[in-house]
């Protein structure tokens, strides 16, 4: 029994790199797609699958610098992050405010989020 409560608080990894071939510039170049999975984020919209693991897992990741991500999910989570900063900053500004309204993260990235500034 105490192996099995051992295992089951032990974190995984890794996230599940079951979404890691998803088409990420497909996305950001669909103002359709990308609506949709903004607004799944923000609770506006349907949450297709992957969204839905999307918005389960972005808190963590968040909270814990991506350590459990993928190095195919950092990849993707740069892009995205220099192609809303650039391009959207109005959804950039609506995700900071559902999930970062004490401007924590912000904060603590901001070197990152700078060095995407104008790199689009």
């Amino acid at each position: 029994m105490a192996c099995v409560a051992v295992t089951w608080a032990r974190p995984e990894s890794t996230y599940t790199d079951k979404w890691d071939n998803i088409n990420v510039d497909e996305i950001l170049e669909s103002n359709r797609l990308l609506k949709g999975y903004v607004d799944c984020l923000l609770g506006k919209g349907r949450c297709t699958p992957d969204g839905k693991a999307l918005k389960e897992t972005l808190p963590d990741a968040l909270e814990h610098e991506c350590v459990k991500c993928t190095g195919k999910q950092e990849s993707g989570a740069d892009k995205v992050i220099r192609h809303l900063v650039n391009k959207r900053p109005d959804l950039w500004k609506e995700l900071a405010v559902k999930y970062d309204p004490d401007n924590i993260y912000q904060a603590r990235y901001k070197d990152k989020i700078d060095a995407v500034k104008g790199s689009a």
